[in-house]
């Protein structure tokens, strides 16, 4: 379906349209109802595509990678080096620069604990240095992360004897930069910090907190699950030495996710799981590891899922992540207009027009209902959205709410579907008896 795209024209709402009869679980059900799913970054659906290249795999290339030398080894190891290319050119990566992962969590972790065995002198020698922590360094986060970019690095604070900082957040939820400016100095060894927020989906300025971090000589580490789906990304130009995103928010299977490194870094860091697939040579007294990205690979690869992410990369480039990013802010545009008119209803962050750059993604609460409750009446209405605090508390403690709802949009959501929600959105307080 998505060949007959116009690449040039922005999207609209009946290439939306053709787009969503794409995915299996969007089609209408036997009565005609149509799910309106607005929870893709929890979790994006799949197209028949991805779930074909899946399948395809398993029915004709099934092996294990990287050590066999029969015909079907080989045509696994080739199918699952060509994904990591993929992945690469997609992101304006070396192939040499992409670990794959389990998730973006495990990632970012990786990072974590390959800081702290070097810091525990797992990797002896003068390459290793610049990874080891003492007291006295500093790591920084951002007040507006989610757990999976903010855990890691208090662990890694405690295990290392380090002090874990973070930038706070403006009045309106911005990331505070004058804050961040007197924050990054000779001390930090590590920044880490959200391209877009989970929450909010504020888009952060990347370059401004790269070039602090470079000027302090300190580590940067994006957190590219929210934009990596969303927005052209190109981490060359970005300037971060690591990124980490998952597969299952931009259209591929579960269990497949990405950690770039910049080539020099990945291969001086210390392994973090050891075993088979990621050593030179092993005798019973001591192993020596091949360079990145195997030597973070131990075990059994995720071959069937690196395929998928790799046939959803086709499938997104196919209709042009420029145009997927300018539908999805229209898109949000168009509910937060909806949200700012409806009585009882507050939009979190930044108001609509305070000229702060947005994905699709819009947390709001509802006076006197409670998040859950919200999310129950609109799933009895057929929308589909997140309730809680989507792993990111201490931002909901910034904001002055446990829980709020949040609604992101996708490249298969249309008009019709923000504007279902809106309706179903008014009724709410009325239902729940708490309208004035």
């Amino acid at each position: 379906m998505t060949q007959n795209l116009e690449h040039n024209a922005p999207l609209t709402s009946e290439e939306a349209e053709r787009i969503r009869a794409d995915f299996p679980l969007l089609s209408p059900d036997a009565e005609g109802n149509r799910l309106v799913y607005l929870d893709s970054g929890a979790t994006a659906q799949k197209p028949q595509q991805v779930l074909d290249a899946e399948q395809n795999f398993y029915r004709n290339a099934n092996a294990a990678v990287h050590r066999g030398a029969h015909r079907l080894a080989v045509e696994a190891t080739d199918r699952f080096e060509a994904a990591r290319r993929r992945v690469a050119d997609f992101i304006g990566a070396d192939e040499r620069e992409v670990v794959w992962t389990s998730n973006a969590t495990e990632a970012l972790n990786l990072v974590a604990y390959s800081m702290s065995n070097a810091t525990a002198g797992a990797q002896p020698g003068p390459e290793a240095d610049r990874f080891r922590l003492q007291p006295g360094d500093e790591i920084v986060a951002t007040g507006m992360e989610h757990h999976s970019n903010l855990i890691p690095w208090q662990e890694l604070a405690a295990r290392t004897g380090a002090t874990f900082r973070y930038i706070p957040l403006t009045a309106d939820a911005r990331l505070d930069l004058d804050a961040a400016a007197e924050l990054i100095g000779p001390k930090t060894r590590l920044v880490a910090f959200t391209h877009v927020s989970n929450v909010l989906g504020l888009v952060n300025d990347v370059d401004a907190i790269v070039a602090l971090a470079r000027e302090a000589g300190a580590l940067t580490v994006l957190d590219a699950c929210q934009s990596a789906p969303h927005l052209k990304l190109d981490v060359h130009r970005l300037g971060v030495d690591f990124a980490a995103f998952s597969g299952h928010k931009m259209l591929a299977p579960t269990g497949i996710g990405v950690l770039y490194g910049r080539a020099e870094l990945l291969d001086a860091m210390p392994p973090v799981l050891f075993g088979g697939s990621m050593i030179t040579t092993v005798t019973m007294d001591r192993a020596e590891f091949l360079p990145a990205p195997q030597r973070f690979e131990a075990g059994t690869q995720r071959v069937a899922q690196a395929v998928g992410l790799a046939a959803a990369i086709d499938y997104l480039d196919a209709v042009g992540m420029d145009r997927v990013a300018t539908w999805e802010v229209a898109l949000g545009r168009r509910l937060m207009e909806g949200i700012e008119s409806l009585p009882g209803v507050r939009l979190l962050g930044p108001a609509l027009d305070s000229g702060v750059e947005r994905t699709g993604a819009v947390a709001f609460t509802v006076e006197g209902v409670h998040p859950h409750d919200v999310g129950q009446f609109l799933d009895a209405r057929g929308i589909a959205i997140r309730v809680g605090h989507h792993c990111a508390e201490p931002l909901h403690g910034f904001l002055g709410v446990t829980a709020s709802t949040r609604a992101t949009s996708y490249l298969y959501n249309t008009e019709a579907d923000i504007d279902a929600a809106l309706n179903a959105l008014a009724d709410v307080r009325g239902f729940f008896g708490v309208a004035r």
